[in-house]
């Protein structure tokens, strides 16, 4: 693409980014490296005054040091509309900040902004309930908030995971099986003493071949996973809870379920969309700060950043 494009991106702030693995930050470099100026923005930031969607804006140039990663530029009060792409790369909580974020945003796109991704396709767009919409592809799942059912659930499968609907990193996930003398208390402590709805799914035991991190950038399915490999004595494979990442070719069955998916979510304006594969189910989309990038590249050598920025120069060109 010729011409060089603005692209803001909205992240936490910059000090507490990891840049060794971010891939926020491999995408920034990316398109430094094709020539785009590069801006980063705080989601606190973010403001409306008669009908024009504003943030602090601070000019950036990345850096290939990951201890000093970025040489900051000019900082300035712009409109999102001033961008020609910002990309919305805050990670969760999905709290009612983060919907309010979204509902700016929408200000933004119906004013001219391009804003990846869609807001409303990520507030329409639970990382948990996202599932329910393809029950073929997912393992056996309850999503309920009281515990006669959840019971239930747990004594018709024996061995089930349990987990809170706005989780992320692992957090507050359990295995239960129908003999643990916790399993009431368990419970009780996910759906806050049966006001909070929870999910419930049957235990997968290819979990220990890896969570799979399957990536579709643009409608375009990476043809790379990241297998996140459960430490000894876990269930759990995610990265922020000690899980070793490797990554594979796709399985047939993990390419299956990408290409079904990716037209359907990129015509939602999902340009950066995660999924989460244990066994050949779909267990999350993730929309919100898909990851993984920067493992992928640096295992296999595919270029998963250079690929988003292809995307977004499409992207920006419609």
């Amino acid at each position: 693409m010729g011409k060089s494009l603005k692209i803001a991106f909205i992240v936490d702030p910059l000090d507490k980014l990891k840049a060794y693995k971010d891939s926020s930050i491999a995408m920034m470099r990316a398109a430094h490296a094709r020539g785009h100026e590069v801006f980063a923005i705080q989601r606190p930031a973010l403001s409306w005054c008669e009908g024009v969607v504003s943030a602090r804006a601070l000019a950036l140039e990345p850096l290939a040091d990951d201890h000093d990663w970025y040489r900051p530029g000019t900082e300035a009060l712009l409109p999102l509309t001033a961008f020609d792409a910002v990309l919305m790369r805050q990670d969760p909580p999905f709290d009612f900040e983060y919907v309010t974020a979204t509902w700016m945003l929408e200000r933004a796109v119906a004013a001219g902004a391009r804003i990846f991704n869609d807001p409303r396709a990520i507030r329409d767009h639970s990382e948990k309930l996202a599932i329910c919409e393809f029950p073929d592809l997912i393992p056996t799942t309850l999503v309920a908030r009281d515990a006669v059912d959840v019971n239930a659930f747990i004594d018709q499968f024996g061995d089930v995971i349990l987990k809170p609907l706005d989780g992320m990193g692992g957090t507050q996930i359990f295995r239960v099986r129908a003999d643990d003398p916790n399993r009431n208390v368990i419970i009780e402590t996910l759906t806050h003493e049966g006001t909070r709805t929870m999910m419930a799914q049957r235990f997968l035991p290819e979990i220990a071949e890896g969570d799979k991190r399957v990536l579709i950038i643009g409608g375009e399915v990476v043809p790379y996973s990241l297998a996140r490999i459960p430490k000894a004595g876990e269930t759990r494979g995610n990265l922020a809870v000690g899980g070793r990442g490797v990554a594979m070719p796709l399985t047939e069955r993990e390419h299956e379920i990408a290409a079904f998916l990716a037209p359907i979510l990129h015509a939602r304006g999902l340009l950066i969309v995660g999924l989460d594969v244990i066994g050949g189910r779909l267990t999350e989309i993730n929309v919100t700060s898909p990851t993984c990038f920067v493992e992928i590249a640096e295992q296999t050598g595919y270029d998963v950043a250079a690929l988003f920025v292809d995307q977004l120069e499409k992207a920006c060109t419609r």
